[in-house]
């Protein structure tokens, strides 16, 4: 077998599991979850099954998170890839427009709709490297493209997390995260 088929090869075993039908049901890795829980705190975990769940609130292709309501949960989104990613992303970026924040690992498809429809609507933060998945079965696999984490959570209406290296002093609304303690409302 020529370099080039081996290579082929490598690539389309790569991507077997996550872009086609096939093997889609991958365990996102514990090292990469525990990272982003301790920074959001995880409630609902909407694309699970029985052994790979993340959340203690989960749920599984049978009980369909797409056609559930994620309600104002803290949402850890690792969803199917192929084509009913997109479905996914729209269901994220809904669901956050109605009061969830949710965390999507998903693949840096620059080029795809969804990307533009919905993953540029949040946070993205590239990951280092391509993370690895365990199957079912215990196997490690990892994607044939990069990750990435795309956030979609109100900072706060005033933006201040973004703005506060350029203004000296934020009126801040009753519900941001970065009000000061000092704050008393009528005072």
């Amino acid at each position: 077998m020529s370099k080039e088929n081996k290579l082929k090869q490598i690539a389309r075993v790569r991507n077997n599991g996550r872009w086609h039908s096939r093997g889609s049901d991958w365990a996102t890795p514990q090292e990469l979850f525990d990272e982003l829980n301790n920074e959001f705190n995880f409630t609902l975990d909407p694309c699970a099954s029985d052994w790979n769940k993340k959340c203690k609130k989960y749920f599984t292709e049978k009980e369909d998170g797409l056609k559930q309501d994620w309600g104002e949960n803290i949402v850890f989104m690792n969803p199917p890839y192929g084509k009913v990613l997109k479905e996914w992303m729209e269901k994220a970026y809904n669901s956050y427009l109605k009061g969830a924040t949710v965390v999507c690992l998903v693949p840096a498809s620059t080029d795809l709709s969804w990307w533009h429809d919905f993953a540029m609507k949040g946070d993205i933060r590239f990951l280092r490297g391509r993370p690895r998945f365990q199957t079912k079965e215990g196997n490690w696999q990892q994607t044939f493209s990069p990750s990435v984490i795309v956030v979609f959570k109100r900072i706060c209406n005033c933006q201040y997390e973004r703005a506060k290296k350029y203004i000296p002093m934020v009126q801040h609304n009753k519900n941001c995260k970065y009000l000061p303690t000092s704050y008393v409302k009528g005072k």
